[in-house]
């Protein structure tokens, strides 16, 4: 039996009774409204029961994840929406039959609620197919929410268009091709959603950045765990606990650094240096050359380095009494040579990555002596402690060498050097 019959059999119950005219229509109109909010609710009523009573314990017996989301996102309460929506849109109709005007606007009203309701179940659906998407291992370091944004977009586009319509009463078609004129229009109001979609095509296209990767952005600031990625913007958690917000388009347009491939690999690289006081650099004589052999890190390698060159000296005549003439060792050679044996001695460095102690580019600064290695240790708070650990030695074994690690003069060495010459001028010793 349609609506139309129970109108008529309402109509023909009233008009028994002795209701005529005016009179009827409204009574008829009153009723009808009764009915039809009572069936609206009734709907309502038994499909909440249903859902929470019976959808509730299935989906909690089963051993899937993605019925739990459908719940948890609502899927099922907004699915219901939409049977109201359809009955109000069929019924409308029939209770102002009477009021033909104000049935026209009641219909529109009806109809408009069924674009919502169905924007409301698209809006859940997609949200639970993120928290699916987001608890497996495949997709949980995409950027699957900026996809979904864009989807919502175009729902809420065609939503858009459908109540316009409806409104106008015109055909979505008729909607669709006058946006033609006004494209310009929405090419600027949706420029960073449209730029953030296609960044975010190409982020995950090259796999440039996941969920979980440590990023530095210098432009904006940023430096630490990207936390979200979203249509038009990166959530990133500074390593001081802030929080930046980086533009998703800036990542494909602009440099950044991703720290991922080094948390990856095996091995997080230190690359430091110590300045050396060029004017302490010199040859290795007799007397240096004994004090350096009770270091037992170097002693072999010492002594072996040391008799091939007096051989070589010998073989080639060379005359001792110039110190620069043949081959000489350096203090500072058999400095690097220490700091690589104390390296090599280290459990935490990984040996099978590059390894070295060079030489850099002398400056104003001094001879710069770098440490070119991979700490085992990646977390940034054991790492530091490594690096820490090397350099707190090598620093204090300078001097062993005869060496001088630069220092720009503070004022207290400016201070000294003064008091210094005062006191070996002739005029103060005759003061």
């Amino acid at each position: 039996m349609k609506f139309e019959d129970y109108s008529d059999q309402l109509r023909d119950w009233l008009m028994n009774h002795g209701v005529f005219g005016d009179k009827l229509y409204a009574i008829h109109l009153m009723t009808g409204l009764a009915l039809l909010g009572a069936l609206c609710f009734l709907t309502w009523f038994l499909t909440r029961l249903i859902i929470i009573t019976f959808v509730k314990r299935a989906v909690t017996k089963t051993k899937t994840d993605w019925d739990d989301q459908l719940f948890e996102y609502k899927v099922f309460r907004t699915l219901a929406l939409i049977l109201i929506a359809i009955i109000l849109v069929a019924a409308m109709p029939v209770v102002f039959r009477d009021f033909p005007i104000t049935g026209k606007f009641a219909l529109i009203f009806a109809k408009i609620y069924v674009v919502l309701s169905i924007m409301f179940s698209v809006n859940a659906i997609l949200n639970a197919i993120v928290g699916i998407l987001e608890k497996t291992d495949r997709y949980k370091d995409k950027p699957v929410r900026s996809y979904k944004q864009v989807t919502k977009i175009v729902f809420y586009i065609i939503g858009f268009v459908m109540i316009l319509a409806i409104v106008l009463n015109q055909s979505p078609l008729y909607i669709f091709t006058g946006f033609g004129a006004v494209t310009a229009i929405l090419l600027l109001i949706f420029r960073d959603p449209i730029l953030g979609f296609v960044a975010s095509v190409q982020m995950s296209a090259v796999d440039l950045i996941r969920i979980g990767d440590w990023i530095t952005v210098e432009k904006y600031g940023a430096d630490g765990e990207v936390m979200e990625i979203n249509l038009t913007t990166i959530k990133v958690r500074n390593w001081d606990m802030t929080v930046t917000i980086v533009p998703s388009y800036a990542i494909v347009s602009e440099s950044f650094k991703n720290w991922r491939g080094m948390e990856e690999s095996e091995g997080r690289r230190i690359k430091r240096h110590i300045n050396i006081k060029i004017s302490s650099i010199r040859f290795c004589d007799e007397n240096l050359y004994q004090r350096l052999l009770k270091i037992e890190r170097i002693k072999d390698v010492l002594q072996e380095r040391q008799n091939s060159i007096e051989l070589y000296n010998a073989e080639n005549s060379v005359d001792k009494s110039v110190i620069i003439n043949g081959r000489q060792m350096t203090n500072i050679g058999i400095f690097r040579l220490y700091a690589e044996k104390f390296l090599e001695g280290n459990p935490l460095i990984n040996k099978d990555m590059t390894f070295m102690v060079r030489q850099l580019q002398p400056n104003e600064n001094g001879l710069p002596i770098e440490v070119y290695a991979f700490s085992i240790e990646k977390e940034l708070e054991k790492f530091e402690g490594v690096a820490a650990d090397i350099f707190d030695h090598l620093l204090a074994a300078v001097p062993y060498f005869d060496l001088e690690i630069f220092q720009s003069p503070s004022g207290s060495d400016m201070r000294a050097g003064l008091k210094k010459e005062d006191s070996s001028s002739p005029w103060h010793e005759s003061l």
